[in-house]
This record gives C-alpha cells, sequence and structure tokens, in this order.
C-alpha cells in the first residue's frame, strides 16, 4: 500500500468532516537528507495532519515511530503498515531507535513524538531524550514541528469529533536545531523551540474560547494544567 493512498484517504477524512489544515510559514525541511521531525503529541489523529503537510509541501514520506500497541487496532494496524511506521515496543525500545537511526542514515524523515505520550495539559511535556540522542548520533538536524486543533477531533479520553465540525488544523515547522552539543543541552534547547513555536501557532488558530477542554489552562481553558495532568 502506498504512502500516497493513505494521505488521500486522511485528506478524504478531512473533506468529509469539512476539516481545513492551514500551514503555518515555509516549510523548513531539507529537501533531501536526513532529519529528525520532534512532533508535540494532543490527539490520536496528528500524525495523518503533520504526515500529510510534510507531504504535500515537500514530497517527502516521513517515517514515524509509534508505540506497537496500537497495531491491535485492525484500523491503525493498517495505516501503521502503510506510513511506514517504526514501532516501538518499550520491552526492547533499542531496536526502534537503531531502526530509527538507520533511516535517518539512510537519508529518511524520522517523525517522533519527544513527549513519548499525549498530552492532557495540551502543553510541551517533559521530552524525552531520544530525539537528541538519534539526531547526534545520525548527524543529522532536529526540526520542531507543532499541530494544533487535532486534539478537537480526536483527543484522549473524550468522544472523538468524527462528524462534520469543520475543525480548523494547523500545522508548523520550526528551523532545525544542529545535532550540537550533550545529549541534555539538545534536548533542553528542542523543549524551547517547540514551546515557542507552540505559543506562534495558537496566537496564529484564532479565538479560544474559555472553558473549552481543548483549550489549555493558560488560555482559559478548561483542560487540566501541567501539573494537575501530570500528577
Amino acid at each position: 500500500m502506498s504512502y500516497l493512498f493513505l494521505i488521500s484517504l486522511f485528506g478524504l477524512f478531512n473533506l468529509v468532516g469539512g476539516h481545513r489544515t492551514t500551514r503555518l510559514g515555509e516549510s523548513r525541511l531539507p529537501r533531501t537528507g536526513g532529519a529528525v521531525l520532534a512532533v508535540n503529541h494532543t490527539s490520536y489523529v496528528d500524525f495523518g495532519y503533520i504526515g500529510g503537510a510534510i507531504y504535500r509541501t515537500d514530497k517527502r514520506q516521513l517515517r514515524i515511530l509509534a508505540k506497537a500497541e496500537l497495531a491491535k487496532n485492525p484500523f491503525l494496524r493498517f495505516l501503521m503498515r502503510g506510513c511506514g511506521v517504526i514501532p516501538v515496543d518499550r520491552a526492547v525500545g533499542h531496536a526502534a531507535y537503531l531502526a530509527a537511526v538507520e533511516q535517518l542514515e539512510a537519508g529518511e524523515i524520522v517523525a517522533v513524538y519527544p513527549e513519548a505520550t499525549i498530552s492532557l495539559s495540551l502543553e510541551i511535556k517533559e521530552l524525552k531524550s531520544g530525539a537528541a540522542r538519534m539526531a547526534i548520533e545520525a548527524g543529522v538536524p532536529i526540526i520542531p514541528a507543532i499541530v494544533w486543533g487535532s486534539q478537537r477531533i480526536a483527543p484522549k479520553g473524550a468522544p472523538r469529533q468524527l462528524g462534520r465540525t469543520k475543525t480548523p488544523v494547523m500545522v508548523a515547522t520550526g528551523d532545525p536545531i544542529a545535532p550540537l552539543g550533550s545529549v541534555d543541552d539538545l534536548t533542553a534547547t528542542l523543549a524551547d523551540a517547540m514551546t515557542a513555536l507552540l505559543r506562534q501557532v495558537q496566537d496564529a488558530y484564532g479565538p479560544h474560547p474559555a472553558g473549552e477542554p481543548w483549550v489549555p489552562a493558560r488560555l482559559g481553558g478548561s483542560a487540566p494544567t501541567p501539573e494537575a495532568a501530570d500528577g
């Protein structure tokens, strides 16, 4: 099954739902060569938005690191196989890491969720070090990326909004970060870049109605604060 077919399938999903995807700014992905794409994680469908936006703008496919247990769902397994997902088995996670580094060295774009899990606060959680480690080992840049609005469609712990909701979704990529310094320093730099890009996207997105569960507490929404979400 081709990657283009799955991107088209996801496009049909957006067409039926009336969703509008907006790309913020120019793409900052390299035209050739490997890179780690570090994406925030707020919903079960943000992979489709980042994958579609990157393909349509850059004509490049993503290899996405994702939890192996997601393949228990037949539909997700179908999508994961077609998208060339690198499954992560937490019991033997090093194998996925090595596979990702191999893909980076081969010139692929590998998308990772450095927060590891969906952020219930919708803010950037504390990042794991894997993205920085693989970038340093493969000698490729890390590019921060943000998907915003998809948490209104398929959030964690709340009903899916799969009807014709006409939900706007925004996708943005930041400036490449060179794989320099220590793993801890690079991870901290990535966290700062992702937080700054998230706020830029939120400012451009439009109104964030007070009290809405898809709006962070910082912006007046009813999503839990980072302290409550992680507590």
